[in-house]
């Protein structure tokens, strides 16, 4: 008689430290995203790995300047070619060691089992080596001792960044770095098709989830933590989304009418399309447009999972002969294509792959994309101009610049309950100021000459 040979789950023998390497090295050396990058290789973990994967990949690049730093002290030359990959092993121990609750030893000899899983046990000497040394350094105090860091490892961003944030925010500049190595909260959006924020609230006391705050403006909830979606009451019914606080502003601000034909520019994944129709069932129309054909497939979902219509087309909001059928808008919600440097803690991968080069081409995009739209608003109606950005160029002055060259444009005042800041038109949160991301927002009323 012949037994069979028990299967193996392949997913448990799989390393997470191989993973969260081969992830950290995509994003850094490859310049992929970090949210096409961390899917990949989540799909690989058991699902009870898949959360510390997330940890070790988003700690290691909230700390990268510093974690290199940390390795460079303790080797006589880099990784680089084919071994560049366990530098990036290297960091990930040294993340784990000091930012995590996972034991020192236990963190070590995880980290170099990876090298087997990366396939170079040649590297298992110097992997063990430069974790050991730096448990010992760690514990003696040894490391760095009295030196004066450089201002890009003390505060984990690139140089060009914290000086544009010195510029446009020397007194808060501190603050803003210091919020973007923060975890963010939670933040939930009701469906108000089917429950109040209220009535919400209850139904989350019932299944003893903690609230933090209720946003007052928006009836944005916090969560007090962050909890799996298949946990939250209605969510597969359409009851409930995630989206920012910051974010849940946008459809509150634009304030549609009864008979509005709406177009949200910039649309995906499509948060603010859904809850501009959740707020706003009977406007006449919505219609929601993006560049990338395969980023509209998120907003596809999101509006099948809410049960709600809006037409999606695939589009330049640059370039309005290709899509538009002449019929003037009455609201224009315009989310322009920006830094995404107010959500650097939801996406510290931006920190990295964003170059000072960019900001100048994307100030250009965002003025001709906004004079492109402003000529599909009916005169008397209201576009609505945002960005997840906290440079002033992509944002006050950007408006600055176009009611300058716009006569028939007038600046609305927004309701948020902030003193708008001297010369700085529209409203910007900074990252973790009342919980929320960093977001600019402007109100844009088109006069009737």
């Amino acid at each position: 008689m012949t037994t069979k040979t028990p299967k193996i789950d392949k997913l448990k023998l799989v390393n997470i430290r191989a993973l969260a390497a081969r992830c950290c090295y995509s994003v850094i050396d490859q310049g992929r995203s970090l949210s096409d990058e961390l899917p990949k290789q989540q799909d690989k973990a058991a699902l009870k790995d898949k959360g510390l994967l997330q940890e070790i990949c988003y700690g290691v690049l909230r700390y990268l300047p510093e974690l290199e730093h940390d390795v460079r002290a303790l080797m006589q030359k880099p990784l680089t070619g084919k071994q560049r990959v366990f530098h990036f092993l290297l960091l990930v121990g040294v993340y784990q060691i000091k930012y995590m609750r996972i034991p020192d030893h236990a963190a070590v000899s995880e980290t170099v089992a990876a090298t087997g899983a990366l396939k170079n046990r040649q590297m298992k000497a110097l992997v063990n080596g430069v974790l050991r040394n730096f448990v010992r350094a760690s514990e003696n105090k040894t490391l760095h001792k009295q030196e004066t860091l450089p201002v890009s490892i003390e505060y984990n961003h690139p140089s060009w960044f914290i000086k544009k944030v010195q510029q446009g925010y020397p007194i808060k500049w501190q603050q803003i770095l210091a919020a973007n190595q923060q975890k963010p909260p939670m933040w939930l959006r009701v469906n108000q098709q089917h429950h109040t924020s209220a009535e919400y609230q209850q139904l989350l006391a019932t299944a003893e989830i903690d609230i933090n705050t209720i946003e007052p403006l928006s009836d944005a909830i916090e969560l007090s933590r962050p909890t799996d979606v298949t946990k939250l009451p209605g969510f597969a019914q359409g009851w409930i989304s995630v989206q920012d606080g910051a974010a849940q502003q946008a459809a509150r601000l634009l304030d549609c009418q009864r008979g509005d034909r709406v177009l949200d520019c910039c649309a995906a994944p499509g948060g603010k399309t859904c809850h501009i129709l959740e707020k706003s069932p009977d406007i006449e129309s919505m219609t929601a447009i993006d560049v990338e054909a395969s980023r509209l497939i998120r907003v596809e979902e999101n509006l099948a999972r809410l049960g709600l219509n809006a037409k999606v087309i695939t589009a330049d909001a640059a370039n309005s002969k290709t899509w538009w059928d002449g019929q003037q808008f009455d609201r224009i919600l315009l989310d322009a294509p920006c830094s995404g440097t107010g959500v650097i803690r939801r996406h510290p991968d931006i920190k990295w792959l964003r170059k000072a080069t960019d900001i100048d081409a994307l100030v250009m995009l965002q003025q001709q994309i906004l004079k492109e739209t402003w000529s599909l608003l009916k005169p008397g109606g209201t576009l609505l101009y945002a960005t997840c950005s906290i440079l002033p160029q992509e944002n006050s002055e950007q408006i600055k610049h176009f009611l300058n060259m716009n006569t028939d444009a007038v600046l609305v005042n927004i309701d948020c309950n902030d003193k708008p800041e001297k010369d700085m038109p529209g409203w910007q949160l900074l990252p973790g100021e009342k919980s929320m991301d960093g977001f600019y927002y402007a109100k844009l009323l088109k006069t009737i000459l």
